[in-house]
């Protein structure tokens, strides 16, 4: 648009320039009659409209089209620039995954049972806003289990949750990620049965009290079958695919192997996922980060271009440059799509715009003169007119695109 807007300005400045130029020199080999139409025919036939009118126009049509295909795009410049990404690092839980996360196992060490371990994570995860908490959670109310009334809760972000039970024990559920930065010790039988369970890509969730692990779930989490097509539309468009995850490498492995991707980060903590996008940026590759929890909410940020689930949080959403509202990975592929068509009719707008005016202003001042080709006013009138409503066609044409349409 800014290069526009100057055009538009300096073709206005040459053709007042080639006016005067094109009545002094007419004056001189011909007379002020002629001269002075052949001045006006420049003033006439230069149009500043088309090169003014090439961008606006688009922007104005690709806008309407991104809201019609769920695409709400709150900084223009991403959307312009997603052209050009070499990278899409997709969060996994709730974006590559359908984030209902149901229990499927449960394991308990000596002295407590099954439903002991249920009941006193439910418990804990009742005030919890992560999906995996809430899958917990039904569980319990499938099974008819009464919560206990939790005190001293704290979210531990990517991590986990704590609390106090019955006023005085401690407790903590949380992923793989808080055994390792605790230095804790997992029970032998639960530890072979966990990584079983990772090899099909289940989430594990231990529960921990005083430091010493009781217990531990496995939920499964289904792939979305969406999330297949998007990534070989991506792939198809040359751009590479990442996955990040704060769950172990055994889950991410599994994930990463059923979509195909070409690269993925195990047991990310949340304050680290931004520098996994600065990696992937390393040597001037553009990354998009496509995500829907809090903890996304910096990686977006750092991304070239932070694409958010429209069924995230309010903080992933506020934080994103793009907004999905059918919160589906494919719609990653519209916004592709549609940044290099809208692109390919800026280009095309701004070259006809100026072709145009390098054509038809020497051809009003009378270069062909000598052999008999001039232009009159009217039809310079004409001819500018042309040139404008090509413009608006060709622009208009855009809101025929499909989106959903995969071309490189």
């Amino acid at each position: 648009q800014v290069l526009a807007d100057k055009a538009a300005f300096y073709l206005t400045i040459v053709a007042i320039a080639t006016s005067i130029v094109t009545f002094v020199f007419w004056l001189i080999a011909k007379d002020a009659g002629f001269a002075l139409e052949r001045s006006v025919t420049v003033l006439i036939i230069a149009c500043p409209h088309a090169l003014g009118l090439a961008i606006p126009l688009v922007v104005s049509i690709s806008t309407a089209l991104s809201a019609k295909n769920g695409l709400l795009v709150r900084k223009r410049l991403a959307l312009e620039s997603a052209r050009k990404l070499d990278w899409v690092l997709f969060d996994k839980t709730g974006t590559l995954t359908k984030g209902k996360h149901g229990v499927t196992d449960i394991w308990a060490t000596k002295g407590y049972s099954k439903k002991d371990i249920l009941h006193l994570t439910a418990s804990l995860e009742q005030s919890s806003e992560h999906i995996v908490g809430k899958g917990i959670v039904r569980k319990a109310e499938e099974e008819d289990i009464h919560l206990d009334k939790v005190t001293d809760f704290k979210a531990l972000p990517g991590i986990g949750v704590q609390g106090t039970l019955h006023g005085k024990d401690n407790f903590v559920a949380a992923g793989y990620r808080y055994i390792i930065d605790h230095n804790l010790s997992i029970p032998t039988d639960i530890r072979k049965s966990i990584k079983q369970a990772a090899k099909v890509g289940k989430a594990e969730v231990y529960l921990i009290k005083d430091s010493v692990v009781i217990g531990a779930l496995a939920l499964a989490d289904e792939v979305r079958p969406e999330s297949k097509t998007a990534i070989r539309a991506l792939h198809s468009l040359g751009i590479k695919i990442a996955m990040i995850t704060g769950d172990s490498d055994e889950v991410a492995a599994y994930v990463s192997n059923q979509l195909g991707l070409d690269q993925y980060f195990a047991e990310v903590k949340p304050e680290d996922k931004a520098a996994k996008v600065k990696e992937l940026q390393k040597n001037g590759q553009q990354v998009a980060m496509v995500g829907d929890g809090i903890n996304d909410a910096p990686a977006l940020t750092q991304a070239d271009i932070g694409i958010a689930i429209g069924a995230g949080t309010d903080v992933a959403i506020k934080s994103a440059d793009i907004i999905l509202v059918k919160s589906d990975p494919q719609d990653v592929v519209k916004v592709i799509n549609l940044s290099k068509r809208t692109y390919s009719k800026m280009a095309q707008n701004l070259v006809w715009a100026t072709g145009y005016n390098i054509f038809a202003i020497p051809l009003a001042a009378g270069v062909l003169f000598g052999s008999g080709i001039v232009l009159a006013p009217a039809l310079g009138a004409v001819l500018m007119s042309i040139s404008t409503v090509v413009v608006a066609l060709n622009a208009q044409l855009l809101r025929r695109t499909d989106l959903a349409l995969i071309k490189s």
